[in-house]
Order: structure tokens, then sequence, then C-alpha cells
């Protein structure tokens, strides 16, 4: 038997994984700050309930892992967090809404693997149902920002709009079935060149005239599609153009506006967003995958729960794993010791135990040599480590009721009394 990870899966060490637990620290305190509450949701669901959104032959639906019970029944892992909430709200009938709930868990998907795409990945995600209007949505795109500004990733913020761009698509006469598939060869413009774009465009019978227009389209700013459809009477342009309107202004007021960009060929790959959609890229950096998205997706909540109320969701999600390979090599990533105070006792085992439990008590990380070792070789273990403080007690340290606790980085010791620790409080900055 051969040992080895499943492709785009990964084992992380512990200096690794303090990293990725420092963003996700960082970011619930953020969650936190803008009035999100926690939830967790499983991750296994019905394959029915994964799949409610989608057509068989989309690429969403290849990619979720399939499994079964005992039962037989068709169940799949999660592929995001946001089709777990909306099974929540549909389930928690009661909930008083508007309701906004943070979630960081694992989810999956069998899809291709590079830097930043994995098979397992961690997503981070706020989202709100309850709110239909465009205050939520840039409220979204301040906590976007200034979470990854927290992680020192300075990002740009594309938004559009899936009714907008919907329409543009309805104003060229295309029959209403293949809207679908060409908002998904949309989605390919920086992927691709024009020739190959040209191609699938013209595999679902849209003419040379109409690719012209599609592509001209897509490639203006907000003001020359306002001035280009002015005289519309295409509900989804109207009401996309509108939405984008109101949000820009929001963006602009909040002092948001050169950290965000309107892109009109901004598709999100997900079937079920209905309005604004988002996606973030750091800037200056070798990642050039979007590290988080989300967007407005009224109907899902809304079609499941069936009880004649509207449940309007937006949301968006931070991807852990493009993050840290953005940080991971930074200098002020590298990690430091989660341990405070190292002590190597001396012929004191019981009583270096009890010292280690009263630091404890006073919010310190402390270890304990507990493998009898040379002195040389103890200090030799907290440099490694990077260990900042070290107490060596002994019987002279318990008979004069102090000892010293040695700052590893500038070698100066400190007498403490037993009976007065908390005097390192004031030693000890972390």
């Amino acid at each position: 038997m051969q040992i080895e990870n499943v492709k785009g899966t990964y084992d992380y060490a512990k200096d690794e994984q303090i990293i990725r637990e420092k963003i996700k620290d960082s970011l619930k305190k953020l969650f936190k700050k803008y009035g999100y509450s926690p939830i967790e949701t499983p991750l296994i669901c019905y394959f029915d309930l994964l799949t409610a959104k989608y057509e068989e032959e989309d690429e969403i639906v290849k990619e979720v892992y399939k499994v079964t019970d005992r039962g037989n029944r068709k169940l799949g892992l999660r592929y995001d967090l946001t089709v777990p909430f909306a099974k929540f709200i549909a389930l928690e009938k009661n909930l008083r809404l508007p309701f906004k709930r943070y979630e960081i868990g694992d989810a999956f998907r069998d899809g291709p693997v590079k830097v930043g795409r994995d098979r397992q990945f961690v997503q981070c995600d706020v989202d709100v149902v309850g709110l239909d209007n465009q205050e939520i949505e840039a409220e979204l795109i301040s906590l976007f920002i200034k979470g990854c500004k927290e992680l020192n990733i300075p990002v740009e913020v594309q938004y559009n709009n899936r009714k907008l761009m919907q329409g543009i698509i309805e104003s060229l006469g295309v029959e209403p079935n293949k809207i679908s598939s060409i908002i998904k060869i949309v989605d390919k413009i920086k992927k691709i060149n024009e020739e190959e774009l040209r191609a699938e465009l013209f595999s679902l019978d849209v003419d040379a005239k109409n690719q012209e227009l599609l592509l001209k389209y897509f490639k203006m700013n907000f003001l020359q599609l306002e001035a280009s459809f002015k005289n519309t009477d295409i509900i989804n342009i109207n009401s996309g153009l509108a939405e984008i309107k109101k949000l820009k202004e929001l963006i602009d007021y909040l002092g948001l506006t050169n950290q965000t960009k309107f892109v009109p060929s901004l598709v999100r790959g997900q079937e079920y967003y209905t309005g604004n959609v988002f996606e973030a890229y750091a800037i200056n950096s070798q990642i050039k995958s979007s590290i988080g998205g989300g967007g407005r997706y009224d109907k899902m909540i809304t079609e499941w729960i069936n009880d004649g109320k509207a449940y309007p969701a937006v949301g968006i999600s931070f991807g852990l794993s493009v993050i840290y390979e953005i940080i991971k090599n930074r200098e002020e990533s590298q990690t430091k010791s989660l341990v405070d105070i190292y002590i190597i006792p001396m012929g004191t085992n019981k009583e270096s135990l009890k010292l280690a439990d009263d630091l404890r008590e006073i919010s310190f990380n402390v270890e304990v040599e507990m493998q009898s070792q040379k002195l040389k070789k103890c200090f030799e273990y907290a440099n490694r480590e990077k260990i900042p403080y070290v107490i060596v007690l002994g019987e002279n340290e318990l008979t004069q009721n102090s000892f010293k606790i040695k700052d590893m980085l500038s070698g100066e010791e400190k007498s403490i009394f037993f009976d007065k620790l908390e005097v390192i409080q004031s030693i000890i900055k972390r």
C-alpha cells in the first residue's frame, strides 16, 4: 500500500496550520464586527438538493463527490456553503429575519487542481437572508476589502449584475433556452481568444452581427451601457442597470471607488445568482484567480420554502486556500511559537507542573519539559521552536521561593516570586 494524499488534498504541518488559523481568526473577528452570527451545517447533503439548480451536464454537477449510505440514498459532499445555508433557512422556519450568518468550513469539488484550487478546501462565508437592497451589498463589498486589508492583501473587487447580462443577451433576440449557455461562453472572455469565443457562439446559432454586438456590449463601462440602453423596454436590462447604479453610488459614498470595478462580463458560475455579483482579485500577485466571490441569490430559498413569501439572500465567500498561498511566504507570516514559557525541571517535576498550571491560569501558554534532557539540549529546543521565555526550576528556586525567567532573544533574566506571578504579565509582550 502506497501512503500518500489524494490529489488536491494536503496535510498542513504546524507552522503552515498556524498561518491558516490566523487567517480564520482574523476573518471571524471581522465577521463579528459586522454583526454576523456563527452557524454550522453538515458536510453531507442529498445529491438532488446540491444539484437542484443545475443541468446534468453542468460542470458543477460533474464536480460533486457522490456518496451513498446504507439505505442506498444518493448523497454528495457539499461543494460550497451557500446551498447548505439555504437549506438551513428552509428548515428554520421560525427564524427572525433578516438573519446574518458566518460559517467557516470544508467544501469539496472533484475538479482540476492548481495553486489555490484544491479538491478539499475551506470557505469562509457570510450571508444575509431577508434584505433585498443594495445597502447590504455595499456593506459586503466593504467587508471584502476590509478583510483583505487585515490580511495585508490589496484587492480589487469586481462587480456586475446577472439580470443586466441576461437582458443584454435577450436584446439580441436569442432564444430563451440558449441564454444560460451564452452566459457560460461570456464567462470565458478572459480565458480563451476571440476566435475561439466566436466559434462557441456560432455553435449556438449566434450570427456574426450579434457576436459583434455581444462582444462590444461586454467591453463597455457602465455609462456606455446605460446610454446604449436608455430607451429599452427589456425589464432585465432596466432592473440590472438600476441595481448597479445604486450599488455604484453607495460604493462611491463609502470611498471604495478606487478598490472596485464594474466588469460587464463578470458571470460567477453558479446558476443560482439573480442580481449583483462580486469577485475579489489580489493586486500585483502571482495568483490570478479570484480570492473570493459572491452575489445575490433571491430565488433559491424562496422557491424551497414556497410559502408565498420572499426570502431575498446575498452573500460572499473568502477562499482560505488561495489566501494562504498569497501570504504563506511573507516575512510577517513566519510563525512564532504558540508557547509563551518553557519550564525546565531540575528534579522538580511536580512543582514544575504546578507552576505551569498557575501560569496558565493567568493566560500564558506553557510547556513543561518531560524527557529529563540535559540543560543544553533544552535550551537548543527552546531556540529551535522560537519559544520566547524559559524558566529553569530547581531545588534552590523552591528554597528561595523565587525563580528566574529568561528572555531567549535578549538573554535578560528577571527574578519572580512564586506568590507574585502576575508580575510576568508586565514582562511578556504578546
